[in-house]
């Protein structure tokens, strides 16, 4: 009789215990998820809008520089390298490699702007003008 194991001698957790665990964690999730997630699209169009001024004060530099800014065709690309034989440009004038924005899309520059001197925007997740929430564009010119 003492070599058999009574079920109050064994060590571990009940199929039961370990339901009710599961249960609570996935109330609790369902509970905070929702509170949760739309703040991530927000830090990601804050971040979108900090690398826009960013990118703004390194174009400022680069026109003090050469007395313009760079054209539609040279594109952000001219913050990095030389777009060609530029006179008194004194770049690079971003740190590191020219960034994609929140939603790894490249930033879409046009020189002259149509509501600035230059057009520096991010069109959000969805990729395309307009939107809501995180698909809403960022710009530099709000």
């Amino acid at each position: 009789m003492t070599k058999r194991l009574h079920m109050r001698d064994r060590k571990g957790f009940t199929l039961i215990e370990l339901l009710v665990v599961m249960v609570i964690v996935g109330l609790l999730a369902a509970l905070v998820g929702p509170r949760l997630f739309p703040k991530l699209g927000k830090g990601k169009q804050a971040a979108a809008k900090a690398q826009i001024e960013l990118l703004g004060q390194a174009l400022d530099q680069m026109r003090l520089d050469i007395g313009r800014y760079p054209t539609t065709q040279e594109g952000l690309s001219a913050l990095a390298a030389n777009p060609g034989g530029v006179e008194n440009w004194d770049g690079p004038y971003l740190k590191k490699a020219l960034p994609n924005d929140s939603w790894g899309k490249p930033y879409h520059y046009q020189f002259p702007g149509t509501h600035g001197e230059y057009d520096l925007f991010s069109y959000g997740r969805d990729g395309t003008p307009g939107g809501e929430g995180e698909d809403k564009d960022v710009n530099s010119w709000d």
